[in-house]
């Protein structure tokens, strides 16, 4: 059995990004402008180019492209106007919220962003409706109303003090009316939208091409005037082109070997720098309820009896990730141990027991699924550990399936898998973001999940308070439901780890907190 605990081994020659953001960073500059490209590498590539689709992601371009109403400048963790000149609450019931756009905004192809475009934006991710996309992020909100060209008007069906966190995540880009359907999605290829940058080109799964958008006006001060992002499936070729300044910056999808390798030569000859933060990201197991198996209660207890997250942190991600027993990770208001309080250590005699109360005496068979292109290269060998684990208790008869990442969202959209493997980045920090998603007839899996008393209650409760610390209450029932149902079964937290050659500046101030990379702050060391 591994130790719950087991904390990743501290290099000294790895900078926090906490403490680079509070101060001095090891990879600060003041470095000019440079017209050569900045090459960042990722596993991680859209699903989708046009917001009213995205729930993933896909976010991770949308920020650099698109602009939305409110955002996060450097060391903000709260939002912040971006597109906006200024937004808020109008009303003591967190009802009615009020925004003023900036004079002069454009689209990068010249066209005005005004109140309508704005209105436009929201209203086409409701009534396009995608299954599993943002539209689940807006079931607090009546209507928008432009009542003059730069005046934005939100009205609230129940207080929402989270309603400006969700205007900062980029499901909320504002997009140009003449280019973007109101019930439909756009088909053409490209983006046309108001952020810091501008798609020059696009090939899928491949390469993104930002250049400077000369138009956009907002709080980001780029410090480029190009950035190429180029999509790598695996992390070993990520690292590979980074060694040999193919790719000057990796900020996701790094596999725990490569981690490994780079700590123990981080501080040599090796022209490479890391960064290592606390993240909130977290990986997890969705289970069918449609499904003749998965839909078993017990069936999914027995399961959470006996998953050895220890051993998957330790084994499969060598201690660079923590293991999670709730689905609001450490470090946010709200956080339990859940799982581990009602479970305690793995225990196939305790998970035995589970099943044969219930009348359940045969060999459960079930098929796990995976992406597997999206979270890493380690994610094929951590559904092997969960495989190993559940079979080598005699209880479950495991079948592993994959598939690339389009067609895999497609699959678990549309319920054809009894159980499967999602990771979380959040959509702003607050643990609303490790609760909502998931739950109610329209969420972010396309799972339905009545949980009413999360849903009608609690939720909403936690919503009419502006000081999120008041909320803990309501964050731990829900939680304590949500542990007693195990539809959702956390397994671990990431942390964050930015992989940079010398010559690059920003890294550390670059992540917002959704662990997105604002690619404006990233520059060439001119001098050291």
């Amino acid at each position: 059995m591994f130790n719950r605990n087991r904390g990743l081994r501290r290099m000294a020659a790895i900078a926090s990004i906490s403490s680079l953001v509070a101060g001095c960073g090891v990879l600060s500059s003041d470095t000019p402008d440079d017209e050569e490209p900045i090459v960042v590498g990722t596993t991680s590539a859209p699903s989708t180019l046009d917001p009213a689709a995205s729930w993933d992601s896909s976010w991770e371009l949308f920020r650099n492209i698109y602009q939305t109403l409110l955002s996060y400048p450097v060391g903000a963790t709260t939002p912040q106007p971006d597109a906006a000149e200024s937004c808020a609450f109008s009303d003591d019931s967190n009802q009615v919220f009020r925004c003023e756009l900036r004079e002069g905004l454009k689209f990068s192809d010249g066209a005005t962003l005004d109140a309508k475009a704005v209105k436009h934006s929201i209203d086409r991710i409701r009534k396009i409706n995608v299954n599993g996309g943002p539209a689940g992020l807006l079931g607090s909100l009546e209507r928008v109303q432009a009542p003059s060209e730069r005046e934005v008007v939100f009205y609230l069906n129940k207080p929402d003090a989270t309603f400006p966190f969700v205007l900062a995540t980029p499901a909320m880009s504002i997009v140009a009316p003449d280019d973007y359907p109101a019930d439909a999605l756009r088909e053409e290829s490209g983006i046309v939208g108001s952020g810091p940058y501008a798609l020059k080109s696009y090939d899928e799964g491949k390469t993104a091409e930002l250049v400077r958008n000369g138009t956009y006006k907002g709080f980001a001060k780029p410090r480029n005037q190009a950035v190429t992002v180029r999509y790598f499936q695996e992390s070993q070729p990520m690292v590979e082109a980074l060694r040999g300044k193919e790719v000057d910056i990796t900020y996701r999808g790094l596999a725990a070997d490569d981690i490994i390798d780079l700590q123990s030569k981080t501080g040599s000859e090796d022209e490479i720098q890391l960064v290592e933060g606390t993240g909130t990201d977290i990986s997890y197991l969705v289970f069918n309820p449609k499904d003749p198996w998965a839909g078993k209660k017990e069936v999914r207890r027995a399961i959470a009896q006996v998953i050895d997250r220890g051993a998957i942190a330790h084994k499969v991600y060598k201690d660079t990730v923590d293991p999670l027993y709730s689905m609001v990770p450490k470090g946010l208001t709200g956080h339990t141990t859940g799982f581990f309080d009602n479970y305690g250590e793995p225990s196939v005699a305790k998970a035995k027991q589970i099943l044969t109360d219930a009348g359940i005496t045969q060999k459960v068979p079930l098929t796990f699924w995976y992406t597997t292109d999206r979270y890493g290269s380690a994610t094929a060998v951590e559904f092997k550990e969960l495989e190993r684990q559940l079979e080598a208790s005699k209880l479950f008869d495991i079948t592993l399936k994959s598939r690339p990442w389009k067609t895999y969202v497609a699959g678990y959209q549309k319920g054809e898998y009894p159980v499967f493997g999602r990771g979380w980045f959040p959509d702003f920090p607050d643990a609303d973001n490790f609760i909502a998603p998931f739950v109610g007839k329209q969420n972010a899996l396309g799972t339905p999940y009545e949980a009413t008393q999360i849903t009608n209650v609690l939720l909403p409760r936690s919503r009419r308070e502006s000081d999120r610390g008041n909320v803990v209450r309501e964050f731990e029932e829900a939680q304590e439901i949500l542990v007693d149902d195990a539809r959702l079964l956390p397994l671990w937290q990431g942390r964050q780890y930015v992989a940079a050659s010398r010559d690059i500046s920003g890294g550390e101030r670059a992540l917002d907190p959704s662990t997105i990379m604002m690619m404006w702050e990233l520059s060439r060391k001119t001098s050291w």
